[in-house]
């Protein structure tokens, strides 16, 4: 939302949806400089809060500056901060915190006796206020809560065993300060933004459709009036999947590839007349005269009143746009070809009263509805059910699987004879029935209201999060990420290209003083059981306790990525890097500082010293990688020459050989530079250009006639038979909506000579000459087209124009069973 307000602030309508890499902005006046000033806002304040942490920590001004020159040459935080990412703003809020509570930890360091003063208040509700801008931005701010929740028990138990100066009720009172300004705080901010967030997305989206029904009503446009409640025989409902949000019970005019070949039945998320099913009882009712009565209308005007739909009853579903009935048989799926799986689809025709394979039974799930009265009978939104179908025993179903193009992509409808049971349920959402007046009791979606929506929001990141578990041409795992062996490729063109790749010197180094001091930890641990008294030292019990600090820091944002089966990048180890840097300086600070005998006797000479050296290295490392990070130019020799591993795979073949071919590149050939010394010079014609380059070359060549010109291209749509003859628009009339065509479109170039008269195309085209704009002739222009097949008047087309619905429909010619066989369901679906 951050970046969100800073493209909104600098004008941006939210119009563009920044899908694919390499997008134009400047068409769309998207206000990219502003909105990419904020990470890169994000990125620079990096420097100033590492150079205060590290003093807060006791690190010498060199080590501070040193810490602080290392983030601004570090490549990879650099190369995210330049771009509309989320990452830079994570790792400023990380660091943010991280001062903070250093900050706080020096305040409590001083002792009870200065606990609970301004300062010691301002820290720590900084760092609450860190922790809840840091999980508001990305999840990875749970690892950076882990790390002050662990330090903080440390805090309280160390004040606990403190009997001198600290009481129980003063040490209950240490425990409420840090509950209100570590839990409160952090919970309330992080609230408050998804409230806002609320306020400000209050349409429909793309993404409405991973929320509930309950979720969605609350979005403008989505919501619906109050319906009656009570769902009985002849009703018109639609009917909503439960558990994968893939939305309505849908048909519509297109057939299987594959299989039955009947009419289509899907999910669709979307509201649309096709999704409307008429509730029919398996016989048809009895008239006055004891007759059965017919047609769609049958159940509107029975004699004893609108009749209940109890559980247990056996139903038709009447797909009303397009005269066919839900239907089932022993075929499989075209996707899901499992044995316990059948093909559901659509069947039959007006007028026909369809066969026993049409029939399901209505199973009512009580324990998942809701009230007494929709245990017992339909009630809309209110009774979750299954529609078990007779013949065979299968469940209707659907899970989250995508039917091909041939589909709109839709989610595929399936019969299953072993499926789960949430992906088994349904419920019907509208309901209405000609004899169900406006005085019957009426129902609507419940409001989750605030806590609801937030709740559901946070399990569909939780589930989306988790879902991502393909793998992708830039992913990398966790063990690769401490020795930077694996980078992500951004962008390329023209010759240059953009990669994020670390800055080795510093990756490489940080990690490096974790391993020194784990390996410091478990010596020092070994020495303390053989009874060493190495912790009576202060510099070695400082050493211990600062830097330890930090690599748990470390490990909290690091080893969590273990766990988690989902698409990793390398960007996902920046955090861990921050800590992996503070830690670094501090333990450049003691080796070069504050240890004693270690160097000179002039402590501050060596730490300056060692400070601009390593500095120095490490900006020769950053300047090697940069046309990376700024997707500057390269030669291929400078970019292999610094591949330290195989794994860093960005094509070095794509620069080019020298700064010289760069500079031949984009330097215009002579004659287009003399063309172009003045602005309103007259552009020559390529023959006067070919004439002046014949001459200049010591060649004669006769003066040519005046160039042709284009002056119009035309688009026109003509209609032709199979044989390629032209049809005048009566024919056409005539023969619409009887026939199919094929639309072919013609362009047609007119070319003036220099007297303006029209000139005939000769064979083989126009020379090269005349330009680009002059289109070659459309074969159906000159005659048939070998490559243009007869439409079968019988076959439906499947490229129809679009529906309502917006998915590509067809009719066909004539209505029919879509069997064409006489009996209604052949012996093998029985």
């Amino acid at each position: 939302m951050l970046i969100a307000l800073t493209g909104w602030l600098a004008g941006f309508d939210g119009n563009f949806d920044f899908k694919d890499i390499g997008k134009d902005y400047l068409e769309p006046g998207v206000p990219y400089v502003a909105m990419r000033l904020f990470p890169a806002l994000c990125g620079i304040s990096l420097a100033p809060f590492m150079f205060l942490t590290l003093k807060t920590v006791g690190c010498r001004t060199m080590t501070a500056a040193m810490g602080a020159g290392l983030i601004i040459f570090e490549n990879g935080l650099l190369t995210q901060a330049r771009l509309i990412l989320l990452d830079s703003p994570l790792v400023g809020a990380t660091a943010l915190t991280v001062l903070a509570f250093s900050c706080f930890t020096n305040q409590h360091e001083q002792g009870p006796p200065k606990a609970f003063q301004p300062a010691w208040w301002f820290w720590l509700a900084m760092t609450g206020l860190g922790l809840g801008v840091t999980v508001s931005i990305k999840w990875v701010g749970l690892f950076t809560i882990a790390w002050v929740g662990a330090l903080t028990l440390v805090q309280l138990w160390v004040l606990l065993g403190d009997n001198k100066n600290v009481t129980l009720r003063l040490w209950a009172k240490h425990i409420a300060a840090r509950t209100f300004c570590l839990i409160v705080i952090p919970v309330t901010f992080y609230m408050a933004m998804f409230a806002i967030h609320f306020v400000c997305l209050v349409n429909p989206g793309d993404g409405d459709g991973f929320m509930s029904s309950e979720f969605q009503a609350t979005l403008n446009s989505k919501g619906m009036k109050d319906v009656a409640a009570d769902v009985v025989l002849g009703s018109r409902v639609t009917i909503r999947h439960v558990n994968t949000q893939g939305g309505y019970l849908h048909s519509h005019p297109l057939m299987y590839p594959t299989g039955s070949k009947q009419q289509q039945i899907t999910l669709y998320p979307h509201k649309d007349e096709n999704n409307v099913w008429l509730l029919e009882n398996q016989t048809q009712p009895l008239g006055s005269d004891g007759k059965p009565i017919n047609g769609t209308k049958a159940w509107d005007d029975l004699a004893g009143g609108p009749q209940f739909i109890t559980d247990g009853t056996v139903l038709r579903l009447y797909h009303q746009p397009t005269h066919r009935r839900l239907h089932s048989h022993d075929v499989r799926p075209p996707v899901s070809e499992a044995e316990w799986q059948n093909e559901v689809s659509a069947y039959g025709f007006d007028g026909f009263d369809g066969d026993a394979n049409d029939f399901f039974r209505v199973e009512i799930a009580k324990k998942k509805s809701i009230g007494t009265a929709a245990k017992e009978r339909l009630r809309t939104i209110e009774t979750k059910f299954r529609l078990v179908h007779i013949m065979s025993g299968c469940v209707l179903f659907s899970h989250k699987v995508k039917l091909p193009e041939w589909a709109s992509e839709q989610q595929e409808v399936t019969c299953a004879k072993s499926g789960s049971l949430p992906n088994s349920l349904w419920y019907i959402e509208h309901n209405e029935h000609p004899k169900l007046g406006d005085d019957v009791e009426k129902v609507n979606y419940r409001d989750p209201g605030f806590l609801g929506k937030f709740w559901e929001l946070q399990q569909v990141m939780w589930r989306t999060n988790a879902g991502l578990v393909e793998s992708h041409a830039w992913d990398s795992r966790p063990e690769s990420w401490p020795i930077l062996r694996r980078g992500i490729n951004f962008w390329g063109k023209n010759h240059t290209q953009i990669y994020l790749i670390g800055n080795p010197i510093v990756w490489l180094s940080s990690t490096l003083a974790i391993v020194v001091w784990v390996l410091f930890k478990g010596i020092a641990v070994l020495r303390w059981q053989r009874s060493y008294n190495d912790y009576s030292s202060n510099t070695f019990k400082r050493f211990d306790y600062e830097i330890g600090t930090y690599v748990l820091g470390w490990a909290l944002h690091y080893f969590p990525f273990y766990l988690m089966q989902r698409q990793l990048f390398l960007h996902h180890y920046f955090p861990a890097l921050y800590f992996a840097v503070v830690a670094l300086c501090q333990v450049f600070d003691y080796l070069t500082a504050r240890i004693p005998g270690v160097g000179a006797r002039d402590g501050a000479a060596v730490n300056r010293i060692a400070t601009v050296c390593f500095l120095v290295l490490s900006v020769a490392a950053f300047t090697l990688y940069a046309p990376l990070a700024y997707g500057n130019q390269w030669t291929k020799s400078e970019c292999n020459r610094v591949k330290l591993f195989s794994g860093w795979d960005w094509d070095c073949n794509n620069f080019l050989d020298s700064y010289a071919a760069y500079a031949a590149e984009d330097t215009p050939s002579s004659s287009l530079a003399a063309s172009s010394t003045s602005p309103g010079a007259k552009k020559p014609s390529p023959a006067e250009a070919a004439k002046k380059n014949a001459k200049d070359a010591g060649v004669s060549s006769p003066s040519p006639p005046p160039a042709p010109r284009v002056v119009s291209q035309e688009e026109k749509v003509e209609y032709r038979d199979q044989d390629g003859n032209l049809l005048d628009p009566e024919q056409v009339k005539e023969l619409e909506g009887k026939i199919d065509f094929q639309t072919k479109y013609e362009t047609r170039t007119r070319v003036l000579d220099e007297n303006g008269n029209e000139m005939p195309m000769p064979e083989g085209g126009w020379p090269a000459e005349m330009g680009a704009g002059v289109a070659p002739p459309h074969p159906d222009v000159q005659g048939v087209d070998k490559e243009t097949v007869k439409v079968d008047d019988a076959k439906p087309n499947q490229d129809a124009a679009a529906s309502r619905d917006g998915e590509r429909e067809a009719e066909r010619a004539k209505a029919k069973p879509a069997s064409e066989s006489k009996d209604a369901t052949g012996k093998d679906e029985l």
